[in-house]
């Protein structure tokens, strides 16, 4: 007989009364988390923050850094959380004319013994909270909403990605996988560099071609393993960069994408020919990457790493 697993509230001792949880004996690890939040404006103030033209100055910038100083400030506004020393927080603010709202993301990183996950989510919080106060001369009707946490690792509770509906044009790295030898079995990697008109450095299939980089979506792996091919992983069907939240086998090839802050690619083609049944197929009877598999090329090199946002830029 199965018993149900009891929640256990950590913030809250024996007697139900709040407490703050002793990490002394918890063991240092790299822990990350990136958070996402959507400013929704009025046509007005949205034309204004695009064309910089708001009496209080550059919204854009000034949540930016709001957003980071917030960050820095989240265990004196949050009453349980700990002092923690961050290494890198990151936010990044877009605009979507489509929706008139501006798109914000943000990234902490910190080497510790719990993880940054309010650090995250506090950052988008201020800098959404900020791009109300330079924006409410015109508009008092400003909705901030979908605060959420995107992506989180390390730490005994291991690794999260959002599960929920899609963010519309973005996505997340769940993983990197390179090999030197053609048909040999990939191996999975923090972070990889990307050359322009090349592909990943050290990567067999890097060449100045079409098909430098491949991509596939980890719910395309997700359908083979419920197949029963439990064991399968990102890399096993060869790809480079396995994306969570963003189907990029649906996009027109054409499309440009950009990882992280750095690395910008254009997909170059979609699906590929299977020359030969492989050992997947074989097990379950269809395979993914003939038909969901993405190629593109490498139009800005830098540093890509797991955890890294992936967006539509054009």
């Amino acid at each position: 007989m199965t018993t149900k697993q009891e929640t256990v509230m950590t913030h809250v001792d024996g007697d139900g009364k709040a407490q703050m949880v002793d990490v002394a004996d918890k063991k240092e690890t790299i822990r990350e988390a990136s958070a996402y939040a959507q400013v929704r404006l009025s046509p007005e103030a949205f034309a204004a923050v695009a064309e910089n033209n708001l009496k209080k100055g550059d919204a854009l910038a000034v949540a930016k850094l709001a957003g980071i100083m917030g960050a820095k400030k989240t265990s004196e506004l949050i009453p349980l959380c700990h002092n923690i020393f961050v290494s890198k927080i990151d936010v990044e603010l877009s605009l979507n004319g489509q929706e008139k709202s501006i798109e914000i993301v943000s990234s902490a990183k910190a080497q510790g013994q719990t993880g940054v996950e309010m650090e995250a989510m506090m950052a988008v919080s201020i800098a959404a909270l900020t791009i109300y106060d330079m924006c409410k001369a015109i508009d008092k009707g400003i909705e901030i909403s979908a605060v959420r946490l995107l992506s989180k690792r390390g730490g005994k509770s291991g690794e999260y990605y959002y599960k929920g509906k899609e963010i519309a044009g973005r996505g997340m790295v769940v993983a990197i996988s390179v090999s030197e030898t053609v048909g040999v079995q990939k191996s999975n990697v923090e972070a990889a560099e990307f050359v322009v008109d090349h592909g990943i450095k050290g990567d067999a299939h890097a060449k100045n071609w079409h098909r430098q980089v491949s991509f596939l979506a980890q719910e395309s792996i997700d359908q083979m393993i419920k197949k029963g091919l439990t064991h399968l992983r990102p890399g096993n069907f060869a790809e480079n960069i396995t994306t969570k939240n963003l189907n990029l086998h649906k996009l027109p090839v054409g499309t440009k994408v950009q990882i992280g802050r750095e690395v910008t690619m254009e997909i170059t083609q979609i699906g590929k020919e299977c020359h030969s049944r492989c050992a997947i197929y074989h097990a379950a009877g269809d395979c993914v990457m003939p038909k969901d598999g993405v190629f593109a090329k490498v139009l800005n090199g830098g540093i890509a790493r797991v955890g890294d946002e992936i967006r539509i830029i054009t």
